[in-house]
Order: C-alpha cells, then sequence, then structure tokens
C-alpha cells in the first residue's frame, strides 16, 4: 500500500510513518524546502516538494497512492494571525481535496482534526454529534476546515475525519513549556486546578488514527481520547512527581491569571518573545476538555493502553536525553 503523508515532518505527521513503516507500507510525504526532516531519520520515505498553500505544487502528486493522510496543520501559538491558521487549514485542505477529487479512482483520505473544534465541555464529555462551538483562532479555522471536508464527502469523496486531543509524548515540542514550568515552578493552576482534561499518549493517539484510517466509514468522525480524564492539579503533581520537585503551588483566579496574561503578551510583544503565560493559556485550563470516546471504542475497536503515568515518564525521559528538560541530581 503507497500513503502520502501531508505534514509528515510534524510531530502527529512523523509519528504516523514511524508507525506505518513497521507495517512494511511505501511512505510518501509533501515537504517544503525549509522543513526539519529530523523527525524522519532512520525511515525509508520518499518525500516530495510541495506546499498545501500553491495548488500547482499539488499537480499529479496523489495520483499513484492508495491513501492520504492530511496532517498538515500548525498548532496554536502566540502571536500568529487569524489568517494564517485560516490559509493554511481551510486553503491548504481544500487544495489538497481538490486535487484528489480530480481523480477517477481517487484514494482514500484521513483528515486529522481537533476536539478544539467543540471547545469546552460542561456537565458531560461532548461526543461526535456535539455543535461546533470553537473558541480560539485555531479551533475556528479547524472547524471551517471540517466543514469543508464534508462537502467534498457528500460528493462522494472517501474522507474520514478523525479529532485528537490532548497529544503529548517524545517529539513533541507544543507541550514542552507545560513540562518545564512545573520543573521551574512556574505551573499555574486557575480557580484551583480542578478542571478536566484527556491526556493522550502519541503512540495511542496514532493507533487511534489508524484505526480509524482502516475501519471508520466515509463522511464520520470519530474522536481519539487518552484512558485517564484527570484534573490539571493531577496532571502537574504527576509531572512534579515524574521530574522529582515539588508540587505546583501557585493559583490564580480566572480574571487575575488573564490580567497577568495581558500584560505579560504585552511586554512580550514588545521585546519580541514568547510570554510565559497566555490569555489561550488561561482559557484553556480554566474549563473543561472532556470528550467521549465511545465511537472509536465500538466502531474501531479502539482503546487507549498507554496510562498517563507511563506516557509522562516516557516523555520526560525523552526529553531529558535531548537535552531539553535538565536531569534532576538526586541525593542519597
Amino acid at each position: 500500500m503507497k500513503v502520502m503523508i501531508t505534514g509528515i515532518t510534524g510531530f502527529v505527521g512523523s509519528a504516523i510513518a514511524r508507525a506505518l513503516a513497521k507495517k512494511n507500507v511505501q511512505l510518501f510525504g509533501l515537504i517544503r524546502p525549509s522543513s526539519d526532516l529530523s523527525r524522519l531519520a532512520h525511515l525509508n520515505v520518499t518525500c516530495i516538494e510541495s506546499d498545501v498553500l500553491q495548488p500547482s505544487s499539488l499537480y499529479g502528486v496523489f495520483d499513484w497512492v492508495d491513501v492520504v493522510i492530511h496532517a498538515a496543520g500548525r498548532m496554536p501559538a502566540f502571536g500568529v494571525p487569524e489568517l494564517a491558521y485560516h490559509q493554511l487549514h481551510v486553503d491548504g485542505t481544500n487544495h489538497v481535496l481538490a486535487e484528489v477529487e480530480k481523480l477517477d479512482d481517487p484514494p482514500k483520505v484521513l483528515y486529522i482534526s481537533s476536539l478544539d473544534v467543540l471547545g469546552p465541555s460542561l456537565n458531560s464529555p461532548l461526543d461526535e454529534t456535539a455543535e461546533f462551538n470553537p473558541t480560539s483562532a485555531y479551533a475556528r479555522s479547524k472547524a471551517s476546515a471540517e466543514s469543508l471536508v464534508q462537502i467534498y464527502a457528500h460528493n462522494g469523496l472517501p474522507i474520514t475525519t478523525v479529532r485528537p486531543g490532548f497529544i503529548y509524548g517524545p517529539h513533541d515540542n507544543h507541550y514542552l513549556r507545560l513540562f518545564r514550568s512545573v520543573q521551574h515552578g512556574r505551573f499555574l493552576t486557575i480557580n484551583g486546578g480542578y478542571q478536566l482534561c484527556q491526556p493522550t499518549y502519541i503512540d495511542d493517539a496514532v493507533e487511534g488514527m489508524i484505526r480509524c484510517l482502516q475501519n471508520g466509514r466515509a463522511g464520520e468522525i470519530c474522536h481519539i481520547v487518552g484512558p485517564q480524564t484527570v484534573t490539571f492539579r493531577e496532571l502537574g503533581n504527576w509531572i512534579a512527581h515524574i521530574l522529582h520537585v515539588k508540587r505546583p503551588s501557585l493559583n490564580l483566579s480566572r480574571p487575575m491569571a488573564t490580567l497577568s496574561a495581558t500584560g505579560l503578551e504585552f511586554f512580550a510583544s514588545i521585546l519580541r518573545r514568547n510570554p510565559t503565560l497566555t490569555r489561550a493559556d488561561v482559557a484553556y485550563f480554566s474549563e473543561n476538555h472532556q470528550y467521549s470516546g465511545e465511537k472509536s471504542h465500538d466502531q474501531l475497536g479502539f482503546s487507549p493502553s498507554v496510562e498517563l503515568q507511563t506516557g509522562l515518564t516516557k516523555t520526560v525521559h525523552w526529553y531529558q536525553e535531548k537535552g531539553l528538560l535538565p536531569t534532576p541530581v538526586l541525593s542519597g
């Protein structure tokens, strides 16, 4: 089987590639000239220079593959304009699917979306029937891209959507600052830190995505969530335990945290640095993020197997091996 992965140099795209490489799949990936290929080290991947933002660069690249995994995306980050998210997630997705749709016998497509399109949960986990409620520029762009995907599915394109959420693990840079904040005593809980989240270890997330690709039906959406629901306070305590540092003790009300983040963003903009706390961080850590994985379990046979403590330990060890987190010197 020949598989093309867009966004193959990213955290998720490269993890999918590593998993598929073990299944004797012929791997192809779209890369830009400036792409960092370090995550693809030692993988047998044929890389093709292209850009999902340039439709002409996509001509013919999907003609001979059996599967397209559209993983190209930009993670939420401070200072990124909303237009940039829209261009990559909506326009880029449209360019890819339009090219695939031209084929007489189009390959199966897996679109990797995000649980952020549903926004925060309230009293119970949100399932695949919940309405969009995006609360950030990133989430709005992913919701718009999903709506576009459904139009292509309605027109007959064999495309399935998978929604992962809080994915962490080796090779990730996005949540590295979370681990660093705990290690340096800067991890902050909001309103006590009792809000819920479902961290998903990267290997589990990829397994769920592959099962969705294999068993998911065209036009359907499936959630991929971790094995445990924990509070952000519990998450911080687990990371502190693994790092052998004191448990986080900083806590602010949401209004005070928002005020602090606003000031930090202001000075960060002047200094051209990333703030240690953003208003987006405050919003995320002060809301519940709980989603149902029943459909993926019942229809795809997917059950996450990596417990939180195990996954966090593996992640910390990888960060330490790469020099991204200092290794503690334990006494006696």
